[in-house]
């Protein structure tokens, strides 16, 4: 055995950066999130070459003083919590004191800081984890950060990482998450010269989606609010036209932080259960608040994962918020015939709107300067002697925080750099800042004149058209078109008329002459003999017939004549991958089988009278829009648009 030896710091430091630098957008995530929590309200991440050369972060929120600088780079370093019992009501995004430690030792670090109570800024560069010079400089107001070269000094690193355009991807995907989960805060990504995400920072969400995901996302949104006396949930839920074959639409952010927790993600997937087809995952984005007692955030290095002390009030909360988004709205899609109209292309950011690199283009005349503050009425100001350090464009994002701060006086004839100034005496400068902005409550859309399809009022006022294909029913309602799938639709009502049975253990049986004899194997047996309660209230009668031959002398009545023996089995095979609360479901996925085998199918002639009946039972049902498999039953058109294909109307 080789002798224990205590690490030297160098390899103790790159030991703990692979902890929290995997990749460049490693970096972004954690210096945008100091960002966050020193208040900013604008945040510009700029990168080349995937964030491998240079990632390039900047904010006007509080900066670093002078002396703390060299400290904030010491691993374990932070002012977010200063003892153990403070881990238990974080409220901000780092904490870990890892973050600057981590970055520095695997890449060439340079930070421009300023505090807004202090009359010039500083510059400080690490690199390799090694200090090279702290020197005192004019900056605005907050910090930019210059990440050069990821991981130039452990190649053995970088050679894992991806290409420059999936690296800049990831930053992509992350910022994307940033701007929706802090809609308070303007955010901008620029990637190689190319603006490609800007949020307004006017705290409404739903602005942010629109710009991250386009119209069509956003028009098929429904609102979702939900709170208990130790959770808050707002934000959004998607129609289920919207669904995609991945997971990477469902976002929901816990106290700001986005996270991925696979009790969230199980309650929003089961609420959507007979809203989507199978292999289909749902668009949400969700905000949720909780306080820290009842919140575990430091689980991962990197903070993605969280614990909770009461999970399963957890997933009913998140259950019902989206289930009651889903079951409160009418969710008939419509559809368009033809191609739809193109979204306009939006206009190529021009170069003079993108902020220039901080370390390549100064200001070199200081007439220039005087220009800008003319025209600029808020732009950070620095003193004469030295030059200025953002581009106009650039400066424009740096117009005060969300914090009340007092109006600060300096002893110097100049005033603090970042200040908008007044004259109001000979040489008195008064400093004015901003007003925090107060988000304007959005106006609820009433929906006054909303007239539903499937309601016992409208029934009266359904028109039965006829059938087509000997499968859909043509139905006019007001200036609504509508074409019903018969065999979706009796599926639908036969599916919940089976639940209701099983739920209120009402399921009749069928008894079989002769009865029907199995044989197990020793895990079916088990299995069989773990849940020999459910089997009955499903409505099966089965006794041990010697040996591992089990007798099954009744099965429900609504399963008779339906390859009785191969759906037993097949529950038994369901049952052997599934937990103690997966079993209702499991069962439940047996009644949508039984529902799709007793429904009546396609290319039959149904009688207008059955039609009637079934459209009178698809009223009674909660969610009468899709089948238990997730596809629609009723699709619609409106007047408006038939008239438009027939140039009635353009």
């Amino acid at each position: 055995m080789k002798k224990i030896t205590v690490l030297d710091q160098n390899t103790i430091d790159k030991i703990a950066a692979g902890e929290v630098v995997e990749r460049p957008s490693s970096v972004v995530k954690e210096l945008v999130e100091n960002a966050i929590d020193a208040g900013a309200t604008a945040i510009t991440v700029e990168i080349t070459d995937g964030g491998k050369k240079l990632i390039r972060i900047t904010d006007n929120g509080s900066g670093i003083e002078a002396d703390q600088i060299p400290l904030a780079f010491f691993r374990h370093a932070t002012s977010k919590i200063e003892k153990v019992e403070d881990l238990e009501q974080i409220t901000s995004l780092g904490f870990r004191g890892e973050a600057l430690s981590s970055i520095a030792a695997v890449s060439q670090v340079e930070l421009i800081t300023k505090t807004p109570s202090a009359v010039t800024g500083s510059r400080y560069i690490i690199e390799g984890g090694v200090e090279r010079s702290l020197e005192e400089l004019g900056a605005p107001d907050g910090s930019t950060f210059l990440v050069r070269n990821l991981f130039y000094n452990t190649p053995a690193r970088s050679k894992f990482l991806k290409s420059d355009m999936t690296e800049a991807n990831y930053i992509h995907t992350l910022m994307e998450q940033l701007a929706l989960s802090h809609p308070e805060i303007s955010f901008k990504y620029i990637q190689n010269k190319q603006v490609k995400l800007h949020s307004s920072g006017n705290y409404n969400v739903k602005d942010v989606i629109y710009s991250v995901y386009g119209k069509d996302i956003t028009k098929a949104l429904l609102e979702a609010n939900y709170k208990n006396e130790f959770m808050k949930i707002t934000g959004f839920v998607g129609k289920p036209e919207i669904a995609r074959g991945n997971r990477g639409f469902e976002n929901y952010y816990i106290n700001g932080r986005y996270v991925k927790n696979n009790i969230i993600t199980k309650a929003i997937e089961n609420a959507y259960k007979g809203f989507l087809m199978q292999h289909k995952f749902p668009f949400v984005s969700l905000q949720m608040e909780m306080e820290g007692n009842d919140l575990d955030v430091n689980v991962h290095p990197a903070k993605r994962e969280v614990r909770f002390a009461r999970e399963q009030e957890v997933y009913e909360a998140v259950y019902d918020t989206v289930r009651n988004a889903l079951t409160k709205k009418e969710m008939i899609p419509e559809f368009t015939v033809g191609k739809a109209e193109e979204p306009p292309r939006q206009k190529a950011p021009r170069s003079a709107d993108i902020p220039e690199p901080f370390e390549t283009k100064r200001r070199e005349e200081t007439d220039k300067y005087q220009r800008v503050l003319e025209e600029t009425p808020a732009v950070k100001y620095s003193a004469p002697e030295s030059k200025e350090v953002f581009s106009r464009a650039e400066e424009a994002l740096f117009h005060g925080t969300l914090r009340q701060e007092s109006s600060l006086k300096t002893s110097r004839d100049t005033p603090a750099a970042g200040k908008a100034v007044t004259k109001t005496g000979k040489d008195t400068p008064e400093i004015k800042r901003p007003e925090p902005r107060i988000p304007e409550k959005q106006p609820e859309q009433l929906e006054l004149f909303e007239e539903k399809l499937l309601s016992p009022e409208s029934r009266s006022r359904i028109r039965l058209i006829g059938q087509v294909f000997d499968t859909y029913w043509l139905v006019q309602f007001g200036d609504y078109f509508y074409i019903i799938d018969q065999h979706a639709a009796h599926e639908k009502v036969y599916y919940e008329r089976f639940v209701k049975e099983f739920r209120e253990h009402t399921v009749d049986s069928q008894y079989l002459n002769p009865p029907m004899i199995v044989s197990l194997n020793l895990q079916e047996e088990a299995l069989l003999r773990a849940n020999e309660t459910y089997f009955r209230q499903f409505g099966f009668e089965i006794e041990h017939f010697g040996g591992r031959e089990y007798c099954i002398s009744a099965v429900p009545s609504n399963l008779y004549g339906f390859t009785e023996e191969q759906l037993f089995l097949e529950m038994l095979d369901h049952l052997s991958d599934a937990k103690g609360g997966d079993l209702p479901e499991i069962f439940a996925q047996r009644l949508a089988t039984m529902a799709c085998k007793a429904a009546v199918k396609g290319n039959h002639a149904m009688a207008p009278q059955e039609a009637e009946k079934l459209i009178d039972e698809l009223l009674k049902l909660d969610n009468p829009y899709h089948c238990p498999h997730g596809r629609p039953t009723i699709i619609s058109m409106t007047k408006t648009e038939l008239e438009k294909k027939f140039k009635r109307i353009v």
